[in-house]
């Protein structure tokens, strides 16, 4: 269950409307690094999270804090867009908010939505939880929240640097302030689990026997020229686990050209694909599909009439 409240979670003013900044908020609402994508995140974590409780309970408290995020930025989008015309027959040429109309304004912020925010980015794209990554093992899911919590604290730095409002310059130096706290909530989760080592490799549960132990912590490189691939850290030492020693070598393919199966009679491909060789009549080679019976040389016939 959750409770609402009439008021912000911290306040939103605008001194001077800007609709194209509106635009660009959206951003921080919809986009892949905003505030219903990591609202939803949290809360699709929460909801199938196994195990001890408090992670969970901290996650649906953090998530309900991103809904008090998405209604701060929304609200700053609406007020941004308070002085924007109605129509573009008015006298955009001494008005601000109208020339916005001709140099960048989402139309769809009157058009469809009155002057309001949308559940969509900059580009009026609707949000669609495709970036919405809720795995079931709590050390991923953390990992996959700090990565989220930090491209959401860069949009919000590049907001910060776009607006000269003060009150929007306030509203969002306390949105990365908040990034910052879910960053360090997020890791310290993970330490509260045992550390970062002594969760990796992620998942950690799947047999030994399950990871090929040449290939798991060796560098490849895939230079064309056979080099080596990019040396540093993961390429030498002890593995960030502990649990290895960091190797590099060029790749070489250890692999068989594939070789398929002539398509199925009923696939809707092409007679043609369904021999070998068909350059030149000479040359039709079958090649026997399992089940395939007389098909096969119903096929070499209408290719080659003639042949016996």
């Amino acid at each position: 269950m959750y409770y609402t409240d009439k008021l912000l979670q911290y306040p939103v003013r605008v001194e001077r409307p800007d609709p194209v900044f509106a635009r660009a908020l959206q951003q921080a609402i919809g986009g892949v690094e905003g505030e219903i994508r990591v609202c939803l995140q949290y809360f699709f974590q929460a909801w199938g999270a196994r195990g001890p409780t408090k992670y969970r309970d901290l996650l649906l408290n953090t998530a309900t804090e991103e809904i008090a995020h998405i209604e701060m930025l929304a609200t700053a989008v609406a007020l941004n867009l308070e002085g924007a015309p109605l129509s573009i027959k008015e006298d955009i040429a001494n008005d601000t908010a109208g020339g916005s109309v001709l140099n960048g304004m989402d139309m769809r912020h009157v058009l469809s939505a009155g002057l309001a925010a949308m559940p969509a980015d900059a580009n009026g794209v609707p949000f669609d939880c495709s970036h919405v990554y809720a795995s079931g093992n709590t050390a991923a899911d953390m990992t996959a929240n700090v990565a989220a919590e930090a491209t959401g604290r860069a949009l919000a730095g590049r907001l910060w640097n776009m607006t000269d409002d003060p009150g929007m310059k306030d509203m969002l130096a306390y949105l990365i302030a908040r990034d910052t706290f879910h960053q360090n909530q997020f890791m310290a989760v993970i330490e509260d689990m045992g550390g970062l080592e002594a969760n990796m490799p992620i998942p950690n549960s799947l047999p030994p026997e399950s990871q090929n132990d040449e290939f798991a912590y060796v560098t490849l490189g895939f230079n064309r020229d056979g080099s080596p691939p990019p040396e540093g850290r993961w390429s030498q030492g002890v593995s960030i686990d502990g649990k290895g020693e960091f190797s590099a070598r060029p790749m070489e393919p250890l692999g068989q050209e594939p070789d398929l199966a002539p398509p199925r009679p009923d696939s809707g491909a092409q007679m043609q694909q369904m021999v070998d060789g068909v350059t030149t009549p000479g040359a039709v080679k079958p090649r026997e599909a399992k089940g395939a019976g007389g098909v096969v040389e119903a096929i070499k016939h209408a290719l080659d009439p003639d042949r016996p």
